[in-house]
């Protein structure tokens, strides 16, 4: 059956993610990417992003766009649940664009939050 189906302890695309969250930043790094870091300070907008890759890829990312960078989170990553419930504390956070993209198989982005200045 292994031939067939492969080994059982191969991992999923999104336990190659990386996660690592303090009280200032959040870092996401991968094996065949560049590592990305967003200060919390610094975030001016949050997204959720679906794609049309899944299930065998990671289809619903959480986006943290930073002043000088911005890093993607799949869902299913270990620190995935952590940061979206720091990020829908946000005051003026959009539940409902996280509910419709849950439904969504399209390739679309939703603005989750965007800071006003």
């Amino acid at each position: 059956m292994e031939r067939i189906f492969g080994k059982a302890n191969k991992k999923s695309p999104e336990e190659l993610f990386q996660v690592t969250i303090t009280d200032d930043f959040v870092t996401v790094e991968h094996p065949k990417k560049k590592t990305k870091t967003v200060k919390w300070a610094e975030i001016e907008e949050v997204r959720v992003v679906n794609t049309d890759q899944g299930p065998w890829l990671p289809d619903v990312w959480i986006e943290l766009v930073g002043k000088d960078d911005s890093c993607s989170i799949p869902q299913g990553a270990e620190g995935y649940n952590e940061v979206f419930e720091v990020v829908s504390g946000y005051d003026g956070f959009d539940a409902m664009n996280y509910i419709k993209a849950m439904g969504s198989t399209d390739n679309e982005q939703r603005v989750l939050w965007k800071r006003t200045h």
